[in-house]
């Protein structure tokens, strides 16, 4: 659920390994231009359809509610809910539900988080630095024979509680300081791998950030979800989601709304000014809270 504040990342970059320093050989550039051509040949598996799952329209009301699961009295009159996977019970999903809403399971795919109940499955070896928010720590995402089997717990729970779709947090360590040398790649493989989890689950993805590999991921994503475009001045790397007929939901939370929200309606965005908390306060840009079924 968070931008990481200070972190400076060109959202060109394609790979993260370094061009040789100057005065270096032609050996050493050889050798670098080889591995970026490697990481550019990644082969990934083909997307898994997801057939019968929430397919969004482009305007999509919505709330985003993590700091803790909303009441079902309080529920708000809106499409689509946002909300912790391991906070919200069943009961909770069946209520959004009956009021026609779709429930969306926040679970966080690039962290790990000390207070959650299978925190003990992680080997400390996968733990990485402090990712900026207490008891929280990278994962190295390179080791999928251990994560692969925890993330897809995690997604089934998501299934059985009766989510409709997944949202995955920090699915873009690749580009922050984690303590282990992550590459563009990397994160391919282990994004497409959540996503293709999720569908076979029977569950709509949405892809958090990441916007550098949006062209790559986005046959594999129904939707995106991002923090502060308009802010970092970087909105125009999600209309590949658009022109696609995917929504894009987004939120903002140094800006008011008023500072965003005509460039946000005007591509067609979904967007909320909402507290770094995100509790139940929200303002939605006008002009987003209809109701279409997809």
């Amino acid at each position: 659920m968070r931008r990481l504040i200070g972190l400076l990342v060109a959202m060109s970059v394609a790979t993260t390994v370094p061009a040789p320093a100057a005065g270096g050989s032609a050996t050493d550039g050889s050798r670098s231009a080889g591995v970026r051509a490697a990481e550019r040949r990644v082969v990934l598996p083909a997307p898994v359809p997801c057939r019968g799952c929430w397919h969004p329209v482009l305007r999509v009301s919505w709330q985003w509610q993590l700091q803790e699961p909303p009441r079902i009295g309080d529920l708000l009159d809106v499409r689509m809910y946002d909300v912790d996977g391991s906070d919200a019970s069943r009961g909770l999903v069946r209520a959004m539900h009956r009021r026609g809403i779709v429930a969306v399971c926040y679970l966080d795919a690039g962290s790990w988080e000390r207070w959650r109940a299978d925190a003990d499955r992680f080997p400390r070896a996968i733990l990485g630095k402090p990712n900026g928010w207490p008891g929280e720590r990278w994962l190295d995402i390179r080791r999928l024979t251990v994560l692969r089997p925890i993330m897809r717990a995690r997604i089934d729970r998501c299934q059985a509680k009766g989510f409709d779709a997944v949202e995955f947090d920090l699915v873009d360590g690749y580009q922050a300081d984690t303590g282990f040398p992550l590459t563009a790649n990397d994160q391919l493989r282990y994004n497409v791998f959540l996503a293709n989890v999720a569908h076979r689950a029977g569950m709509s993805a949405l892809l958090k950030n990441d916007l550098a590999q949006i062209p790559r991921l986005l046959p594999y994503f129904d939707a995106a979800l991002n923090e502060q475009c308009h802010q970092y001045r970087e909105c125009h790397r999600l209309t590949p989601f658009i022109d696609a007929g995917k929504p894009v939901f987004g939120v903002e939370y140094a800006l008011g709304a008023t500072d965003f929200c005509p460039a946000a309606n005007a591509r067609n965005f979904n967007f909320l000014q909402k507290h770094r908390s995100l509790g139940p306060w929200r303002r939605a840009c006008r002009g987003r809270e209809s109701h279409a079924r997809s």
